[in-house]
């Protein structure tokens, strides 16, 4: 009896710890969101859908394609760009998530810059 309930006890914490974090990055695909970036205290707004982004940035609109890679990573591609650098792909993975915040570190593609941040979900 003890051996089984040890059992049961175990898959519970696992199965738990696999569903729930799940569940909460699905929270964060749609919605609105301020971003702050952790090395310049810069923010934006993103208003977030299933495959757009719009980010409001110092008074400026731009519109991103939005491809989730996984549950904790996911591509911008701007949709209008107007240099090779707007055409390069901007991977975010999500490292830590918390209520309605996430942290991210993000890249563009084949490239070294960097930057990491907190995006919190206003609505």
């Amino acid at each position: 009896m003890h051996k089984l309930l040890t059992i049961l006890l175990v898959f519970i914490t696992f199965a738990g710890c696999q569903l729930t974090p799940l569940k909460a990055v699905d929270y964060y695909k749609t919605g609105t969101f301020k971003t702050v970036l952790n090395d310049k205290s810069i923010t934006s707004i993103a208003l977030r859908n299933d495959s757009i982004q719009i980010e409001t940035f110092e008074g400026k609109n731009d519109t991103f394609f939005i491809n989730w890679k996984s549950n904790f990573e996911y591509i911008l591609i701007k949709k209008h760009p107007k240099t090779a650098l707007d055409s390069t792909p901007f991977h975010v993975k999500i490292t830590k998530f918390d209520g309605a915040t996430y942290q991210f570190k993000a890249f563009y593609k084949d490239s070294n810059f960097k930057q990491e941040g907190t995006a919190t979900k206003l609505n």
